[in-house]
């Protein structure tokens, strides 16, 4: 079996590792950091000129043509170089979604200003009135000829600067999804930031009106299928940051741990600091090979649910692990915000979370394999 990535995949790989390695100075970093939509748009510009927003939009509306692996091997990198900006909302909680399921209306109107950095996307997909599985409790009710959005959602990613947001609501139908333009009447966004620096936003929809072509996939879509389809991609792709982010980390030690010296030699010649060191090793390599497997399925069609939990559960114990080793083989340097460690350390954590957690997504593992057994899903 040949695990190797394709050329065209290595290409994504290291154009993007040039571009980002190249632009990006901790002094770029703190910039963005600070902007109010948490970007560097001069970045995001430079990528878009490559075509590398557009690696996972088909080649029909100016994108690449490729797909979610190649997305996966784009936001490794991102995550390699803790670069903010709305990879998650606009590349996958938004592009994807469009590219898949949106009527052909829709997608002549925002994939190819996606793919040229002229529009940002988000989805607001966590409710805040319904359980998690449940239907949201965002209701949605015609109007004539328009629909109505009245609701509430949470820690929606990338909302400030989105040009366009995903709003998954329940109708005498069952769940729709429909876009919402930045700017409509009775949709307002409070911000949060997390201890990455990354603004989330509460959404408010107070009798948001749209029109009934706003309805993703037109008016027979079934919006619950949308959003199970996109779930573990969700999943995935933040494991690919999550490696991308662990792997730098991790090298980054590496090299400290080298030059750092106590006791005329350095530390990293104890034995207790190459531990630690093989360690996030051995929970780097279990995060890449989940990672890969769970793409791979995703892309070929497989069923990949349980293969995209198994990632998310790996990217979450394994990046706590390298997360913590990294900042304490560090010492006090670890905790020195002009030091680029302290901005893995951060991410690492924001990215665990938002998968849900190790120990949440294992007792979900627990109770499907439970249920349905150990065997490979069909």
């Amino acid at each position: 079996m040949d695990f190797s990535f394709t050329e065209e995949q290595e290409a994504i790989r290291a154009l993007a590792a040039e571009i980002l390695g190249a632009e990006l100075t901790q002094e770029r970093l703190r910039a963005a950091e600070r902007e109010a939509d948490w970007s560097d748009a001069a970045l995001w510009q430079k990528l878009a000129e490559a075509n590398l927003l557009g690696v996972a939009i088909p080649e029909a509306y100016g994108g690449m043509g490729m797909g979610f692996l190649e997305l996966c091997v784009l936001l490794e990198q991102v995550g390699r170089h803790v670069v903010p900006g709305s990879w998650l909302a606009t590349l996958v909680h938004g592009a994807l979604p469009l590219a898949e399921f949106g009527t052909e209306a829709q997608k002549q109107a925002w994939l190819p200003r996606v793919a040229a950095g002229k529009a940002c996307l988000s989805a607001a997909l966590e409710d805040a009135g319904s359980a998690e599985g449940a239907p949201p409790a965002t209701r949605a009710r015609r109007e004539g000829a328009a629909v109505v959005l009245d609701g509430r959602k949470r820690a929606a990613a990338g909302a400030g600067a989105g040009d366009l947001l995903l709003v998954p609501a329940s109708d005498e139908r069952g769940v729709a999804i429909y876009l919402v333009e930045r700017g409509a009447a009775g949709l307002s966004l409070a911000a949060a930031v997390t201890s990455a620096g990354e603004p989330l936003f509460d959404v408010t929809l107070s009798r948001v009106r749209v029109g009934a072509e706003a309805r993703l996939g037109g008016p027979g879509a079934d919006g619950a299928a949308i959003l199970a389809w996109l779930a573990p991609r969700v999943l995935t792709a933040l494991a690919a940051l999550q490696v991308g982010v662990s792997e730098r980390a991790l090298r980054l030690t590496a090299d400290y741990v080298k030059e750092r010296v106590q006791f005329g030699v350095p530390i990293g010649s104890f034995q207790a600091v190459q531990h630690r060191e093989a360690d996030g090793f051995i929970d780097l390599e279990a995060m890449r090979w989940t990672l890969w497997r769970a793409a791979w399925r995703l892309v070929e069609g497989l069923p990949a649910e349980r293969d995209a939990a198994v990632a998310t559960f790996w990217a979450a114990e394994g990046g706590s692990r390298i997360a913590n080793a990294s900042l304490h083989l560090h010492g006090g340097l670890g905790s020195d915000v002009d030091y680029p460690i302290h901005r893995h350390f951060l991410w690492s954590k924001a990215l665990e979370l938002a998968g849900g957690g190790a120990s949440a997504t294992l007792a979900r593992l627990g109770a499907e394999l439970a249920q349905a057994g150990p065997g490979e899903p069909r």
